[in-house]
């Protein structure tokens, strides 16, 4: 089972705050956006905060990334096209 998030008393997360609470690299952290969020053609915004449910959702992309067995749902581009 994944490590879960650790609660914190923050309302929002810089990028770099995000990255470390996750334990990944910021690049990494860009990676995740750009697979899972932006994805459509949008560009990623400069300087983004998160706040606690959206690591938590960072962290199930992470953790299922390495699981075979989780089922990813196609990228909306892919959905469309089929």
């Amino acid at each position: 089972m994944t490590r879960p998030v650790k609660p914190a008393c923050k309302e929002f997360y810089s990028e770099a705050e995000a990255a470390k609470a996750l334990n990944i690299s910021i690049s990494y952290l860009y990676v995740m956006l750009d697979e899972n969020v932006f994805n459509e053609g949008t560009m990623r915004p400069p300087d983004m905060t998160f706040c606690d449910w959206e690591l938590v959702l960072l962290r199930f992309w992470i953790s299922s990334r390495k699981q075979e067995k989780i089922v990813r749902m196609p990228r909306r581009s892919e959905a469309f096209t089929k």
